[in-house]
């Protein structure tokens, strides 16, 4: 008799997506919105849904999961499973990068408005009944008209070039690799190395993945080089800033403002960052609309059932060739 594959989802999920995966095969989810012993979890699984909230998944998981052929994440990010090591046992991650982006790139953009408008210290301003009192108006600095300067111009990075479109911004980028002319031109865009891009930008937005040629991308000397005036938005993933030197340039005015979606060793914040004024911070929320979430779930779901079906992968990250299949 055939034995039927078995699909491990580490978090309870709505009937309809349950009962879609149950044509497929034996499904496990955990009891309760606790979270699961994700090696007794996934033990007899051949394929597994996760989210990044589940914990990590590692040697020590994935010892104890001699079937496993698939991990499929509801995230753009996987610094929650040891990629290195699925590949070593054969296993694929896939994940949802397409999903996030244009949330992402709002919410990128969103924070940049706040630190040049001072949204966030008006808001206090305004709770505190401080409006009418006498005090100092609040000034920040013109959006439209300025120049952004986007530092990794991918999937997000191009859509942050569309929104600064509207504004009326110039847009230069910095990019491992330069953009065709063609493409360049239909975003836009110019390229400037580095350097060059911190010196001419008001506007710097960090949207580089995180590795270790990009850990501390914009450190102390970096921060030296962009205008006094200058807003940085870091809306990527924590460690390509170096949150120390940050917090010293902001403090020191030494840069004018700043927006972080992520931070080093989050949920932890460096506590230099926390008394400043001209930072806005956010936790990690650039994909968290309701909206996104479903896609997030429903691009997750089609890159396990079209590995269970046979199909050409998608999305996968530990395998260079697109029309790799899991085998059977």
């Amino acid at each position: 008799m055939t034995r039927k594959i078995c699909i491990a989802i580490s978090r309870q999920v709505s009937e309809p997506i349950l009962e879609r995966l149950r044509s497929l095969g034996d499904v496990r989810m955990p009891d309760s919105d606790a979270p699961a012993d994700l090696a007794e979890l996934f033990k007899d699984a051949d394929y597994a849904l996760v989210t990044p909230l589940d914990g990590r998944i590692d040697w020590a998981v994935l010892a104890a999961c001699p079937r496993l052929k698939l991990i499929s994440t509801i995230s753009a990010g996987y610094d929650h499973i040891d990629i290195e090591a699925c590949t070593e046992r054969g296993i694929h991650v896939c994940n949802t990068p397409g999903a996030v982006v244009a949330a992402t790139a709002d919410l990128a953009f969103g924070l940049m408005l706040a630190a040049a408008r001072c949204i966030v210290e008006a808001d206090a301003f305004v709770r505190a009944g401080r409006w009418g009192s006498g005090s100092a108006p609040i000034y920040g600095m013109d959006v439209h008209h300025k120049r952004m300067g986007i530092i990794g111009m991918g999937r997000i990075g191009a859509e942050l070039a569309k929104r600064a479109r509207g504004f009326d911004m110039e847009v230069s980028y910095y990019n491992r690799r330069q953009l065709p002319p063609e493409e360049e031109a239909r975003l836009g865009v110019r390229y400037l190395d580095l350097d060059s891009l911190l010196a001419q930008s008001d506007f710097v937005m960090v949207q580089a993945p995180y590795g270790p040629d990009t850990r501390h991308l914009i450190g102390a000397a970096q921060l030296a080089r962009m205008k006094p005036t200058a807003v940085l938005v870091n809306a990527a993933r924590g460690g390509v800033v170096d949150d120390a030197a940050l917090a010293a340039a902001l403090r020191d005015k030494r840069i004018a403002a700043a927006g972080l979606d992520v931070t080093e060793g989050e949920p932890s914040v460096h506590p230099d960052l926390l008394p400043l004024s001209n930072l806005v911070l956010a936790p990690h929320i650039g994909s968290n609309t309701r909206e996104t979430h479903l896609r997030m779930a429903m691009e997750a779901i089609e890159n396990l059932l079209g590995a269970v079906q046979g199909a050409p992968l998608r999305n996968c990250i530990n395998k260079a060739e697109e029309a790799a299949s899991v085998p059977a």
